[in-house]
Formats: C-alpha cells, structure tokens, sequence
C-alpha cells in the first residue's frame, strides 16, 4: 500500500453526502434475485480498512511497515468519519431516511458503522501500545514518556521546548470573559484543569498541540517522546501561579466535506473558496479522549461541543497515530520493505547512448503500457510532458489535472510550453476532495502563465486522467497522448499501483481530441471509436459486453469477465455479473476497497470470485477485460464501478490496441485472483478472509521488473 495520506488520494475512495444514492438508480424487475444480494458501502468500506489493521498485525511484515500501516489506518478513518459518517448524519437530520441497496436504512448504517470503527480503534490502540511499541524497542527505537527521560534529557527538551514550542503555543482559559473556545477538526489538544490557589477556585482551559511542529520529539537518536508529553510537563510555564490539577489530550472529527452550487461556473472558484472557509467550522461527528479523562472534563465537552455520549470514543493514549509516518521514516532499512528504485519501460530506453528516450520516435514505432510503480513514471508520463513542452515542433498539450504533488514538474512544462508559445489547455478539477485550495493554486498559476483553463462541466467532476500532444511533423500533423488510471502527480506514483497508456494510435488520438472539445466548448459528442466515456456511454459500454461474454459462453466460445476496480458498488453492474455468473462465465474481481457484491452464493454468483490483494503499494489501477470467446479485448481509465464515476462524473476507459498488451492485462487479472496468490477472499456472508498463498503478487512484480532491468542492461 505504501506511504500515502488522505491529502493524497482517495485512499476511501468516500463519496460526498451529495454523492449517496438515496434511491438506487437501477431496480431489477426479476423477482429470481434475493433482496439481500448487495452488501453495504459503508461496511464495507470498514471491512477494507480492517485489511490494513491485518497488515499492521502481520508479524511476517517488517516492522516500520507494520508502523506505517497503523498511521495509513488511522488516516482512513479520519477520512471516513469526516465525509461518510459527516453524510449519513445529514440524511438522518434532514429526514431522509430511504434504505441503500443494502436494504439497511441511515441509522442502522450509522450505528453499525460506529460499532464496527469504534472496535477496531480499540483494536488499532492496543496493537501500537502493547505489540509494536514493545518490538520497537527490542530494535532500539524507543517511544517514551517524560517518566522515562533522565534528567539531561530533560534539560535538553525543555531547552528545546522553550525555544520552538513555548512561543507557538496560544493557551485558551474558560470564563465568563472567555467562551469555551472553537476546537478545529483533527487537530490534537489539551484539556487542563487549573487551580486558583489564592481563592481555590478551579478553571478550564485548553491548549492545542500545534500541528506545524514535528508530533514526536526525537530525544536523541531513534527516541521520540510525543509533543504533548512535553507541553504537559512544562504547563507551570503557560500557566504560572495556577496549579495544574489534570490534564487530558482529546481530539474532534468534524464534517469536512464540501457543498457547493455549481449553477454559476464563472463564480465557481470564489464560491469553492468560501466553502473551504465554512468546511473548518463542520459540525462535530467524532470526540477521541483518553481512558484516563475525567468525567467533570468529558462532561464539559460533550457539552460545548455538541458531541452524543455515543459519538466518544475511549482510546489508551497517544491518540492521532496518523503522525506515526514520524517514526515509521526513521532510516532503518532492515526494518522496512527491501528498496525498490523504478526502472525506465525497455520500449522508451536508450541502452546504447545511457540517453533520454526520443518519446514521440518510440511511440511511433509502438504503443507503450506502463506499469507503476514496476516501471518509471519520471521517465514515461512525465518525461512525455516534459518533451513536448520543449520540443518546438509541439503545436498544442491538453491535458487533464485531478491530483499533482506541490512541487510538480508536470505543472513546470505546462507553464514552460505555454511561454513559448504553444497553445495549452489544462482541465483543472478544482472540487478534488482534501486538494480544492492547491488545485486552485495551480489554476491560477497556470493561467498567469498563459495557460487555457477550464474547469470542465458544469454538475459533473472531471476524474479522467489524459494528455493529448498535437505534433507538426514531415507528413502531416501528429497526434500523442496518454491515458491513465492515476493522477499526475510523481510523488503517489512511486507507491501507487497504476497503469498507463503511451500512444500515437490515430483511432485513440482523434478520439482525444473530440473529448478536449467536448470538455472545452460545447461539443455534444458521446460516441467514440476507441474510448468508453461517462456518464453518457461507459455504464452501457460495460453491460453490453458482459451480455457478449454470455453470448460467447452460450455458443460454447469460453466467454469469461476479470475487472480490477478500488470499488464495485454499482448494482446494475453488479446484477449484470451475477447474470453472467448464472449463465456460467467466470468472473474474477480483483477489488482493492468496497464491494457490495456477494460471490459464491448458491444459484447467485456460484462462478463469481471477489479478493482484495493489499501490499506495500497501494493496488490503484481500473482494468476491465473480456474473454471476446478467443479474442480478448481490454479497458484500462479512471472509472470505478460506483454511482458517481458511471454517473457524475467525466470518466474514460481505452480499449487497448495491442493484443499483447491485452494479453499481458489478463494475465496479470489472472494472476492476483489466482488461489495461489496471497489475497483476502470475499465470502458469501460479506466476510473477508485472509489467504496466505505462495506468490506475493507485487513481491513477484517486482522481481520481474529487476529481472526486465538485469537484461537490458547486459
């Protein structure tokens, strides 16, 4: 799964309160299917992130990943409370009260959903305190508190203390002067009880650990003491003349998903900005404390701030282990996954002259698939971009952004290119949730710069990952493009599972260029020759071909269905693969996240299997492909199979042209739904099981890419 957090990506893959189906859009009319065929999102989406918890309690694991695996968890769930638990509490408040799919109403979503997170916060707890702190000192990293520090120690981080923290701190106290004060959502704080001892009154007041500085101390080499241990023991400097009575560390979640109208596509930047401004004022859907709290304390909390005694959650401290990437960084190597360095695709490298690939003179000579991490995203994609925005023979880039890293050199070459003069068009998605204020940063960076740029449909989310080149070459104008699963941004791309398609086939080209001006101008073209686009045709591109792979199965021509999805949520898919189950094609479903399909019930889904491969990179690409009854054909893009991507969204699947990278796709589907391959296994009951194969798919990947590497250069 890698390093990542919820800034990132969509690690949940949650969907905004607007996004719930409150309705199913598809009914079937059999009445041959059981009510009960569709699991729920929301439980779902928990049963994956319990996935992760099994990661971090897997001994076999090295032990900073096991680390890294707690804080990837730990920002899930943050995401989670802050949109999904945030939407379901606004239907129930708004009496919405219709039941999903599932057939489960709001409330019983809810509390469902509380129950299940709040075990395996339990959970989640007591592996750090009890197991991996423990193990973590047996390798001499230690994680500690004031108790443990001898006295020059001590010196040293009060020294420390008085330097950088002590200035940055801002205690609130509670009086009738002074409000109780407003606790921003995620951020860790202090809630202290002080005593007067002239008139022997005691006072509240609150002190927020600031995020700005580093959560763990390190004391000295590989010992971290967490921050607010340390403003705890120096509370006589904040508040002197008082005595400290109690002090007790609590944490708020709020609903930090946005509203926006979109009538208004010219205001629709300023009316974002406002809305990022109302999203740190949420409501409150989640209290952390610690077991040691006391009741006098937590009373006055749930109080002020408006918090259920069903919405606190009792955690042994440090609470927030999302900041435990901290720890899991120290440079251990033996303790971590053995290093990988990406390697350039043997189709875009220059063994002979150790040069820069000529990117538009190999792709005129071939496709190129790659693969990330297993082949280099800085020397494929990027290095495309950064060729045609230099190269003067490049007329015009389209390109779409949905998620870059803050220091990308992607946004660099389109600010390049347009300063030279090429004509530049970038599709900035600026309601990319958690990365609204940089997108906009960009946007209007890159119009400064000269760039055209659009922000897409109005009413849809443009999630399409695409670049077009428009080249002047010898015999005629030249068109390149690539097509993805993942965003553009290189820093992901070293921990995310992606795919991506290199070309200069005309077919695919031209295609491009009819959506470019779809999503531009008012072009009201839905068919396209080589792509699958949503929300106008990819639900029913997808459909008809699972209704030919029962065609093929039926004439004897072995029909047979594998997608690879982070989601499968949508239920006129999912009915359609259980009547292609019932028809007899096999149907393997590699799903990373949700599913909301049952596999293996009798007279139902008999032939369907459902796992969930889960490593050190997070499984991110979109794959659908078809058995063709001995012509196969592939789709790789951007669309999961949930309401919102088929629906809501401008999303883009490619048929993939060459039938050997068609082959090399269904291998690869093959591969990790295989039973010898270590995966967790969907049961009927909607229960996921660990199974411990002897292939370790992206272990075996990247021994294949090494191996791809050793041979080119010898």
């Amino acid at each position: 799964m890698g390093s990542m957090d919820s800034a990132d990506l969509e690690v949940s893959d949650a969907g905004s309160p607007d996004e719930f189906d409150v309705d199913p859009p598809y009914d079937s009319t059999s009445g041959e299917l059981p009510s009960d065929r569709f699991l729920d999102r929301e439980l779902s989406w928990i049963a994956f992130n319990a996935r992760v918890l099994e990661l971090a309690e897997d001994p076999e694991l090295p032990l900073l990943e096991r680390t890294r695996f707690l804080a990837i968890f730990a920002s899930n769930l943050d995401e989670f409370f802050m949109v999904r638990i945030a939407g379901l509490k606004r239907r129930i408040a708004a009496g919405v009260a219709v039941p999903s799919a599932s057939g489960l109403n709001p409330k019983e979503v809810l509390a469902r959903s509380f129950a299940a997170s709040h075990d395996l916060m339990l959970r989640h707890s007591h592996l750090f305190r009890d197991t991996i702190v423990g193990e973590l000192r047996a390798e001499g990293i230690e994680v500690l508190h004031w108790d443990d520090l001898d006295p020059e120690e001590r010196d040293r981080v009060s020294t420390t203390y008085r330097e950088r923290v002590f200035p940055v701190l801002t205690p609130l106290a509670v009086d009738p002067a002074h409000p109780f004060p407003y606790i921003s959502g995620l951020s860790l704080n202090l809630a202290l009880v002080l005593r007067n001892p002239d008139s022997g009154k005691e006072h509240f007041a609150r002190v927020k650990v600031p995020p700005i500085i580093d959560r763990w101390v390190e004391v000295s080499p590989q010992r971290f003491l967490p921050l607010e241990d340390v403003i705890a023991a120096h509370l006589d400097l904040l508040f002197p003349g008082m005595e400290v009575m109690a002090h007790h560390a609590f944490r708020v979640t709020r609903n930090e998903d946005l509203e926006v109208e979109e009538d208004d596509a010219e205001n629709l930047l300023k009316a974002l900005e406002q809305e990022l401004l109302r999203r740190k004022f949420g409501p409150p859907v989640r209290l952390e404390v610690e077991t040691s709290i006391s009741a006098d304390v937590l009373d006055l909390l749930v109080s002020e701030l408006g918090v259920r005694a069903d919405e606190v959650v009792h955690l042994d401290g440090p609470l927030d282990l999302r900041s435990l990437n901290e720890i899991a960084d120290v440079d251990r190597p033996e303790l971590k996954f053995e290093a990988f360095v990406p390697g350039t695709h043997e189709h875009l490298a220059e063994v002979e002259t150790a040069s820069p690939a000529d990117m538009f003179s190999a792709l005129r000579k071939r496709d190129v698939l790659v693969h990330h991490p297993y082949d280099s995203f800085a020397t494929s994609v990027q290095r495309f971009i950064e060729q045609a925005a230099a190269d003067p023979k490049v007329l015009a880039i389209k390109q779409t952004l949905y998620r870059t890293s803050g220091d990308s050199p992607i946004i660099d070459s389109l600010i390049d290119a347009a300063r030279s003069g090429k004509q530049v068009l970038v599709l900035v998605e600026i309601k990319a949730r958690f990365d609204e204020q940089a997108n906009i940063r960009w946007a209007r960076k890159l119009e400064r710069a000269g760039c055209h740029v659009v922000y897409g449909i109005v009413g849809l989310k443009t999630h399409c990952k695409l670049a077009l080149v428009l080249r002047d070459e010898p015999d005629g104008l030249r068109r390149y493009a690539h097509i993805g699963t993942g965003n553009y941004n290189p820093k992901t791309a070293r921990h995310y599972e992606d795919l991506g398609l290199l070309t200069s086939d005309p077919d695919i080209t031209h295609d491009l260029t009819d959506l470019f001006n779809n999503l531009s101008g008012f072009s009201q073209k839905t068919e396209y020759r080589s792509l699958l686009v949503a929300p106008a045709r990819l639900r029913q591109g997808l459909l008809d071909r699972i209704d030919r792979e029962i065609e093929h199965h039926r004439a004897g021509r072995g029909g047979a269905v594998r997608f690879k999805v982070n989601s499968l949520v949508d239920e006129e898919l999912i009915d359609k693969l259980y009547e292609a189950s019932r028809a007899g094609v096999p149907v393997d479903l590699v799903v990373r996240g949700i599913c909301a399909i049952r596999p293996g019930v009798p007279g139902l889904s008999e032939n369907i299997r459902a796992v969930s491969v889960l490593g050190r990179f997070l499984e991110h690409s979109r794959v659908y492909w078809f058995g063709g009854g001995g012509e196969p054909e592939a789709w790789i893009g951007s669309a999961d199979l949930m309401h919102r991507n088929l629906d809501r969204r401008v999303e883009v699947l490619v048929s993939i042209p060459s039938a050997s990278h068609v082959e090399r796709l269904g291998d690869l589907l093959a591969l990790s739904a295989d039973d010898d391959t270590s995966s967790w296994h969907l049961g009927p009951d909607g229960e996921w099981v660990r199974h411990v194969g002897s292939v370790d798919l992206q272990a075996s990947l990247i021994d294949k890419a090494r191996r791809r590497r050793s041979r080119a250069t010898t």
